[in-house]
């Protein structure tokens, strides 16, 4: 039994140190579960800012930056230091504007205004273009 404990007792000791410093090291670390929409809105802000890049990098788009005054490697930092949000929802703003839109309805506008300018002035007399306007004189 002696034998046995001699044997075993530096063994045991080596043991415990090993085992000591396995536990004594390692630090409690706290983790959180990333909801999907975290890693959806992380990537569609890096979409959103590769869509602006692309967008400045437009030979137009600097043309109208100069224009303005501003300088186009500045509004490319100055899109970098934007949050995901703001980068995201400028994005769809340029995605919505209308690409020389509004043409049409401006055209259809003036017509309806001149019409009825003439109109009222067949009404007061003053022309004679409409001759299913009958002024009372």
């Amino acid at each position: 039994m002696n034998v046995i404990r001699k044997t075993l007792k530096p063994m045991s000791i080596s043991l415990a140190v090993i085992m000591f410093l396995i536990v004594a090291p390692v630090h409690s670390v706290l983790a959180v579960m990333i909801g999907t929409e975290a890693i959806m809105d992380s990537v569609r802000g890096q979409e959103a800012r590769e869509h602006l890049r692309q967008f400045l990098a437009r030979q137009d788009v600097q043309k109208a930056f100069i224009a303005q005054g501003i300088d186009p490697v500045e509004a490319r930092a100055r899109i970098d230091s934007l949050s995901d949000d703001e980068v995201i929802r400028i994005a769809d703003q340029i995605d919505r504007l209308p690409a020389g839109g509004g043409v049409i309805e401006f055209l259809l506008v003036i017509i309806l205004v001149a019409f009825i300018v003439l109109v009222i002035t067949d009404l007061t007399g003053a022309t004679d273009v409409f001759p299913f306007i009958k002024s009372q004189r």
